[in-house]
C-alpha cells in the first residue's frame, strides 16, 4: 500500500516581522524535507532519518549571523561589483554589504523575510508556495518584485525548487538557493566526487568580483566534466583557489539552452549517498564552505567545519548587469522570470 505524501505544519517561532511556521514534507518511503517561511530556507533534508544538510534546530541560530544556510537569495543572488549598475541609463546605487559591493541582495535580502506560504499535496508529492513582495526601491533595486517560489518533495527524493517572478519596472533579477549539502558522516567534503557539466569558468578579482572573462576549465582545477575528488585541487597552485582558500566560482553551463538538464552529480564514498542537480539556469557556483572552522555554528552549537558542506547554487553569472558579455539578468514589465531546479538524493 502507498502512503500518500504528508505535510505537518508548525509554528517555529518569532522574526522581527512576525511568526514563522515550519512545513514538514513527508514522502512515501518516511524521507522529509523541512522548509521555513522566514528567509524561504530548506531547514532540513532527511534521508533514511540522516540529516543531508548543514544548518540549524531553532530559529534563532537563523536570525543571528549565519552563512545563509538553506535560504533562498535574492533579489540578486551573489556580487554587484561596486553596489551600482545602469539600466535602461539610470545609475542605481543597491545597498553595499560586503565592502563596496553586495552580497545576495544586501543587508536585508529575501533570506531574512517572512515570506507567505501555502502548504499543498498531490498524488506523489507535497510542497508549499512561499510568496514575498518586495518593494520599488528594496535593497536600491527598481521596481516592486512579485516573487514565488514552490519548494515540491516527491517520492522519488527529488527536490523541486520553482522559481517565478514579475516587476512594474524594468529590473535585474537572480535568484538562488543556498543549501550546504553534507551527505555523510565525514567531517567534510574533501573526499567527496563531483562532476559538472561545465566547460567554462568565471574568474574574479581580490574581491570575487567578475573580471568579465569567461575562460575554459581545460586544465585547471575547474575541471570537473570527468568525475573527480572535491579535495583533489582544492588547495592547488592556481591564483583563483588560493584566493578564495577552495571553490567559490560560478562554472558555465556547457552548451546552455535555458532548457531543464542534469548538470551535476555528487557523490559521498563513503556513506554511499549521492546528490544529482538538474537546472535551467546557465551556471553553478560551486562553494565548499571555505571559511575557517568555527567562524560559524551549526546543529547542536557545534563549530561549521572547514569544507564541512558544499553548495550547489544554481543561478546567473555574478555581476552581470555590469557585464554585457554575460547572460543577461533584465526582467522586463510584463515578463515573467521563471527558473526551475531539481535535487535529487539517491
Amino acid at each position: 500500500m502507498t502512503i500518500p505524501p504528508t505535510i505537518a505544519s508548525t509554528p517555529w517561532g518569532q522574526a522581527p516581522e512576525g511568526p514563522v511556521t515550519r512545513f514538514t514534507l513527508t514522502n512515501a518511503s518516511g524521507n522529509t524535507v523541512a522548509i521555513l517561511s522566514y528567509g524561504a530556507i530548506v531547514q532540513s533534508v532527511k534521508i533514511d532519518g540522516k540529516e543531508m544538510t548543514l544548518g540549524f534546530d531553532s530559529l534563532e541560530g537563523y536570525l543571528g549571523v549565519n552563512p545563509g544556510y538553506g535560504a533562498t537569495i535574492g533579489r540578486y543572488a551573489n556580487r554587484i561589483g561596486g553596489a551600482a549598475f545602469t539600466l535602461n541609463g539610470t545609475r542605481y546605487e543597491v545597498d553595499a554589504n560586503e565592502g563596496k559591493n553586495q552580497l545576495h541582495g544586501g543587508t536585508e535580502g529575501f533570506n531574512s523575510r517572512v515570506w507567505d506560504a501555502e502548504p499543498f499535496s498531490r498524488d506523489t508529492e507535497a510542497g508549499v508556495t512561499l510568496r514575498l513582495v518586495s518593494q520599488d526601491g528594496d535593497m536600491g533595486y527598481p521596481g516592486e518584485l512579485r516573487v514565488r517560489v514552490t519548494y515540491t518533495w516527491s517520492d522519488d527524493n527529488a527536490l523541486r525548487i520553482d522559481y517565478a517572478a514579475t516587476t512594474d519596472q524594468d529590473t535585474v533579477v537572480n535568484l538562488t538557493n543556498h543549501t550546504y549539502f553534507k551527505l555523510g558522516e565525514a567531517e567534510t567534503v574533501l573526499d567527496y566526487i563531483l562532476q559538472v557539466d561545465a566547460d567554462r569558468f568565471i574568474p574574479v578579482n581580490d574581491e570575487q568580483i567578475p573580471t568579465g572573462e569567461i575562460l575554459p576549465v581545460t586544465e585547471t582545477p575547474f575541471d570537473f566534466r570527468s568525475p573527480k575528488r572535491v579535495g583533489e585541487d582544492i588547495d592547488a597552485d592556481h591564483p583563483q583557489v588560493q584566493a578564495a582558500g577552495g571553490f567559490d566560482h560560478s562554472l558555465a553551463i556547457s552548451h546552455y539552452d535555458g532548457s531543464l538538464r542534469e548538470v551535476a552529480l555528487v557523490m559521498d564514498p563513503h556513506s554511499g549517498n549521492q546528490l544529482r542537480c538538474w537546472t535551467t539556469e546557465p551556471a553553478v557556483q560551486v562553494f565548499t564552505t571555505n571559511f575557517p572552522t568555527g567562524k560559524y555554528k551549526m546543529r547542536g552549537d557545534a563549530p561549521t567545519p572547514r569544507y564541512g558542506g558544499i553548495c550547489l547554487e544554481t543561478q546567473h553569472f555574478p555581476d552581470s548587469p555590469n557585464h554585457d558579455a554575460f547572460p543577461t539578468t533584465v526582467l522586463k514589465v510584463g515578463e515573467t522570470f521563471n527558473s526551475t531546479t531539481i535535487f535529487r538524493f539517491e
